[in-house]
């Protein structure tokens, strides 16, 4: 028998003008909520749910556990969806304004990848995740692909030249370019903040691969990358070099600037004393809880080889490993599918036999974003594993493109794990509180 439902209490909700679901409903279940390589009708997938169930219950964490994901830059969007969780109580219009709930100081907090993006509020959002750590929360960051394209093109700005990795700050394009904007609206104001910076010619040569990386970059990664993805990266990088210029100046910016910004980015996120060298430092690749393992896009049969033989720990530090020393072989490598994988036949294969794997190890269900949903989160079946997709396109720059409305006010999402034996998808895009709920092993 389970317990009495325990719904999140929306504390400061004043403060955010955000509309949020309060009554429930079994979570939904059907076509448009499972995966047509595996089943297509709403019978079958819960029938296959509950085989699933029978044949491997399910370990709930000891903790609640709060999933946010594809937040995107936008500050107000973390703050409705940390309301929505019930773990905060916010005091007040200021970002600090908000103290833990008895809910919050209990659960874990878990950032399900991509905080950076075009906007509106790169490094406020991350001040907002700050915040929350400090006030005494557990928060856990996982690594998402836009995150990681940051981190490799400001690694990428003054290195010594290297022809598989001097590309990637231009790779970055448009959607570097608000960060840029947002770090020289804060530092580089007034007469004597350009003091220091070179030349336009010179700042083009720091930013901008050397005039043989067209010629260099094959040989280097030949036997890495097939011919297909090296003739696609290059065609790539020669549209981002064409457009890069003129997208700063749409943003009145030029090239003097944006160097003095890459710098600036540079001190702000790499140097041991910056404001955000914490963010890179906590990020790890995967979250393992109960039998929930938490990424940011998905898994592959590599991938779930690796948790098989040596564990999630192993993966998560090859994960470091591979971030501060070796840029390029993560990036190109078949750890990087784990933040960019939507299992489409161009990702790396999952079957059923890399899912074989993960239950070996207790894996039942794998909890990622990534894949951005217009009615907030679902359930999936692939290969026979679970998977709660949570990408509910809370950031205002995601819901415009997607021509979802904002009458009621800001997008917020979480799901939400609950010791006893629930899963709890909420969002401003879904008119109920989704709920589902498995029998608890006696184990």
């Amino acid at each position: 028998m389970f317990n009495t439902l325990k719904l999140p209490s929306y504390k400061g909700q004043k403060w955010i003008s955000t509309l949020l679901p309060k009554k429930t409903q079994n979570w939904p279940l059907g076509k448009v909520h499972s995966s047509g390589k595996d089943l297509s009708s709403p019978v079958g997938l819960v029938e296959q749910l509950q085989q699933t169930l029978h044949e491997n219950p399910w370990i709930w964490p000891k903790s609640p556990i709060f999933f946010f994901s594809d937040l995107h830059a936008d500050a107000d969007a973390f703050i409705a969806s940390l309301i929505a969780s019930g773990g905060i109580k916010k005091t007040g219009a200021y970002d600090r304004q908000f103290k833990l709930t008895h809910a919050g100081r209990k659960a874990h907090f878990v950032i399900g990848g991509d905080c950076f993006d075009k906007g509106p509020s790169n490094l406020r959002l991350l001040r907002c995740i700050r915040l929350l750590i400090d006030s005494g929360a557990k928060v856990h960051i996982l690594a998402g692909n836009h995150d990681i394209r940051v981190k490799l093109g400001i690694h990428a700005v003054n290195l010594n030249k290297d022809p598989r990795s001097e590309h990637f700050f231009i790779r970055m394009g448009a959607k570097a370019i608000p960060f840029l904007k947002e770090i020289q609206q804060e530092y580089l104001q007034g007469k004597h903040a350009l003091k220091h910076i070179p030349d336009e010619q010179e700042c083009r040569q720091r930013l901008f691969p050397s005039e043989d990386w067209f010629d260099t970059f094959p040989k280097e990664a030949k036997g890495i990358l097939s011919e297909k993805i090296i003739k696609k990266e290059i065609k790539r990088l020669r549209e981002k070099i064409n457009e890069f210029e003129q997208d700063l100046h749409k943003a009145d910016l030029d090239l003097r600037i944006a160097y003095a910004a890459a710098i600036k980015w540079q001190e702000l996120f790499l140097d041991k004393e910056g404001e955000f060298h914490w963010y890179f430092k906590k990020m790890r690749l995967a979250l393992h809880k109960g039998s929930f393992l938490y990424v940011h896009a998905g898994i592959d049969d590599h991938i779930a080889h690796m948790i098989c033989e040596k564990g999630v720990k192993h993966l998560n530090q090859q994960f470091k490993k591979h971030l501060h020393d070796e840029i390029f072989d993560f990036y190109y490598g078949p750890l990087a599918n784990t933040i960019r994988t939507k299992y489409r036949d161009i990702d790396m294969p999952m079957t059923k036999q890399g899912n074989k794997m993960l239950r070996e190890k207790g894996i039942y269900a794998i909890v990622h974003g990534h894949k951005n949903l217009r009615y907030g989160q679902r359930i999936m079946l692939r290969k026979g594993m679970v998977n709660f997709e949570c990408d509910a396109s809370v950031d205002r720059h995601t819901r415009k493109k997607e021509h979802i409305g904002t009458q009621q006010g800001y997008g917020a999402a979480v799901t939400i794990f609950q010791p006893q034996g629930r899963v709890l998808g909420i969002s401003t895009d879904y008119p109920y509180i989704k709920l589902f709920q498995a029998p608890l092993t006696k184990s």
